[in-house]
């Protein structure tokens, strides 16, 4: 259920590696309890091992696994520095400009009702208005680029996956439909099979 987790998962699966899944009872507190304490000092999920390594923070993970196995599945990733750092520049704006306002919509009005909690309105509200100008931003550079680091799915697309999801199911979907060349983005890379894998995974 982890937006940070799914984020991990979909990347694992762009570049088709196997991997093992551990889940963590969550809900007992075990992500607060060794051994994922060791893994992961802050007690949030998700945490990778691969070999002697251990990483935690998703999108540390993703980058990490593009670059570990750049010649695998999808490439994620630009060979050309300058072309990689236009990449870098939108993975930070949705870390950054993205993410905060979303995940706050994803909490009041996805994972709240699935709690049997009611959403804040006000919250709702001044997160909705924030991300909206966000999008707009988005709408513009969009208008540009098929996809937001360059013209081919990056990881720059792929970290927004799992709030997008989420947000899709709920009023501020109209957000995303009201802007075409959003829209367009959020269907195409909504419909990539390494994500219909997380989702078929997140529903087991």
């Amino acid at each position: 259920m982890s937006t940070a987790t799914m984020r991990a998962i979909v990347c694992l699966k762009e570049k088709e590696l196997e991997f093992e899944f551990v889940p963590v009872n969550m809900a007992t507190g075990d992500h607060k309890k060794e051994p994922f304490i060791s893994l992961n000092p802050f007690g949030q999920v998700p945490a990778l091992e691969d070999g002697d390594l251990k990483l935690f923070d998703s999108r540390a993970i993703t980058n990490y696994i593009s670059h570990e196995y750049a010649g695998k599945g999808t490439d994620l990733i630009c060979k050309d520095s300058k072309k990689m750092a236009i990449v870098a520049v939108w993975m930070e704006v949705e870390a950054h400009h993205f993410d905060p306002e979303a995940s706050k919509l994803v909490w009041e009005l996805a994972v709240k009702p699935m709690l049997g909690m009611t959403a804040d309105p006000g919250a709702v509200g001044a997160s909705t208005e924030k991300l909206g100008r966000v999008l707009d931003v988005y709408e513009a550079r969009l208008a540009q680029s098929k996809y937001l680091g360059c013209d081919c799915f990056s990881l720059a697309d792929l970290h927004h996956l799992p709030c997008l999801n989420y947000l899709m199911s709920t009023q501020v979907k109209e957000l995303f439909d009201s802007r075409p060349h959003v829209s367009a983005w959020c269907q195409d890379i909504l419909a990539r099979p390494a994500w219909a894998k997380v989702v078929e995974m997140q529903k087991k």
